[in-house]
């Protein structure tokens, strides 16, 4: 200790002491345990000053006890009260005033421990939280159980194969395309058949656990340990809708094309489903959407291209005919200089290079290149930029700093370019400035100085947005259907198609012109075709030709990204 510095008590130290001190008495004790009964009893009621002492009574001088040696203060005459959460203090607090004032603060911590707490409400409140599905009381299941079993009995060996499923599908009360994700799920791709009691045991626990379509169709298909659809899931099921609708007859004998089909199929599925941009689908997003009701309406549409949503095959022909066009090596990957050629130079470099920037590309096939999954994304939105997920696949590509808001920078940074091509085709280009006050009138942010996605999705005209700042052919169509959108608007009638819808059926129809345009005129000689060109003239046959059913083919193996390996290029259908 350095010297000259005099020894203090520290005060902290000293006051726990003393309250270990006095919570070691057996009268703090009996005082304690009589406050936890009144907690317990909140009702009891104080003893009177008449009664004798009880136990648990307050005590007002029993806490004074003989402290032990060098505790009591020099000058203190006998053994005093004890002074609870007190230290050595002078003659001037006199005991009965400690007392006092520590019995009524005591008085007033014991008044609101008494208080009783609010009944816990959480069980009285009714489960809302449905993951699987409300449960529904009006379903029999041993009723559903036993009409399998009768379907099953018609069988031989009560076993059912792939062509059977139809018949097992409806006797589960499920549509008739249902039948592939049913055969699957019970173990039929293993040995080629389904036994009754298989079936019967996957079929009552998906009913026990699962209580909508959405529910029972994320479990037949979903992987081991999962609660969730990613792309592979969808092929047994797609591949089973190729080999049996009516409308897809004429693809059974060019197997090659099954991989394209339904690649651009589960493309469009995750396209309008998949609102999270995980690549995985939840049975919230899949009842959100109206895929199963697409589903289901494959049964009673013999013509797959009513179904325009998802399964149209003329709406994959337009797909994988625009993709052709541009893949010029036929490796099924296209470049930025590939896709700079889509619609005549139409896009920006800006633009483009964003996009091969992975802002919107799920999966990198190889540096500075997208596949063609990626390419269906792109050519939808790039024809309908009304869609939800179109806004949001253009929103990512513009918002360069990935803040979750365009800028006036990012803005300009994309208008230079339209106007320097404006520039060199003699067109006079709007001042930066004035299209600003064109688009913020347009578009009416909530927040001055920044447009987000929501402001983007509430207003109608997003592709006037879009295609004002990187797409120059679309831009001066706009500009030139300002004098006579009147004149079309009064000639719309019937249902309003889609812009995708729109794009696709023109589409189509150019692509089945020039496919008669370039047939040759009858010489006299025949031209000497090669074994693809001979396939595929065979294939093009009218699709009211089709047989209305065919029996289903096994299951191919079929990957969604490698198309190419160990065939040879494929011209589309």
């Amino acid at each position: 200790m350095p010297p000259g510095k005099v020894l203090q008590p520290v005060l902290k130290m000293k006051v726990d002491e003393l309250f270990l001190y006095w919570l070691s008495e057996a009268s703090t004790q009996r005082m304690l345990q009589d406050c936890l009964r009144r907690i317990k009893a909140p009702g009891r009621d104080q003893p009177t000053p008449g009664d004798g002492e009880q136990p648990g009574a307050w005590p007002t001088a029993p806490l004074a006890a003989p402290r032990p040696s060098g505790l009591e203060p020099p000058g203190t005459p006998g053994p005093g009260p004890a002074l609870p959460l007190g230290a050595a203090s002078s003659p001037r607090n006199a005991p009965h005033v400690r007392g006092t004032r520590r019995s009524a603060g005591t008085r007033v911590v014991q008044t609101r421990k008494e208080e009783p707490l609010p009944p816990a409400t959480s069980q009285s409140i009714p489960t809302f939280y449905f993951p699987r599905g409300r449960p529904q009381d009006s379903v029999n299941v041993d009723a559903v159980i036993s009409k399998i079993e009768s379907t099953f009995a018609r069988f031989p060996h009560e076993r059912a194969t792939m062509d059977d499923m139809g018949l097992v599908a409806k006797a589960c009360g499920c549509p008739l395309y249902w039948k592939g994700p049913l055969f699957y799920g019970a173990g039929g791709e293993r040995t080629g058949s389904v036994s009754v009691h298989k079936f019967v045991a996957m079929w009552r626990k998906i009913l026990q656990n699962c209580h909508d379509d959405a529910a029972k169709f994320v479990h037949l298909l979903m992987s081991p340990g999962c609660n969730y659809l990613v792309q592979e899931d969808f092929v047994p099921f797609l591949q089973d809708v190729v080999n049996t609708h009516p409308g897809l007859s004429f693809l059974k004998e060019a197997s090659e094309f099954h991989s394209r089909y339904i690649t651009t199929v589960i493309q469009r599925i995750f396209y309008a489903v998949n609102r999270s941009w995980s690549g995985r689908i939840t049975c919230a997003e899949l009842r959100r959407s109206s895929f199963l009701q697409n589903v289901a309406l494959l049964e009673e549409e013999a013509d797959i291209n009513q179904l325009t949503e998802f399964f149209s095959y003329e709406h994959f022909y337009v797909i994988y005919c625009k993709f052709w066009e541009l893949d010029t090596d036929h490796d099924l990957l296209i470049d930025a200089d590939d896709l700079a050629r889509h619609n005549d130079h139409a896009l920006s470099t800006k633009m483009i290079d964003r996009i091969f920037s992975g802002a919107v590309t799920r999966k990198v096939q190889k540096e500075g290149k997208i596949s063609y999954a990626d390419f269906v994304w792109f050519l939808i939105s790039e024809e309908d930029k009304k869609t939800p997920t179109s806004i949001e696949y253009w929103f990512r590509c513009m918002d360069l700093d990935g803040d979750g808001a365009l800028s006036m920078f990012e803005l300009e940074y994309f208008y230079e370019e339209q106007c320097r091509r404006l520039d060199s085709m003699a067109i006079e280009a709007l001042p930066f400035q004035d299209c600003l006050c064109q688009m913020l009138d347009l578009v009416k942010p909530r927040t001055e100085g920044k447009i987000t996605l929501q402001d983007l999705k509430r207003c109608k005209l997003a592709n006037v947005f879009f295609d004002t700042f990187f797409n120059i052919e679309k831009y001066l169509d706009h500009e030139q259907k300002e004098q006579i959108s009147l004149l079309r608007d009064g000639d719309s009638g019937g249902p309003e198609l889609s812009d995708w819808e729109k794009y696709a059926a023109e589409e189509y129809d150019i692509l089945v012109a020039e496919e008669t345009a370039g047939e040759p005129w009858e010489d006299g000689f025949e031209a000497e075709l090669s074994p693809v060109e001979q396939k595929l003239s065979a294939l093009r046959s009218p699709l009211a030709q089709r047989p209305f059913f065919e029996a289903p083919s096994p299951l191919g193996a079929v990957d969604l990204y490698e198309y190419a390996c160990g065939d040879e290029d494929l011209e589309p259908l």
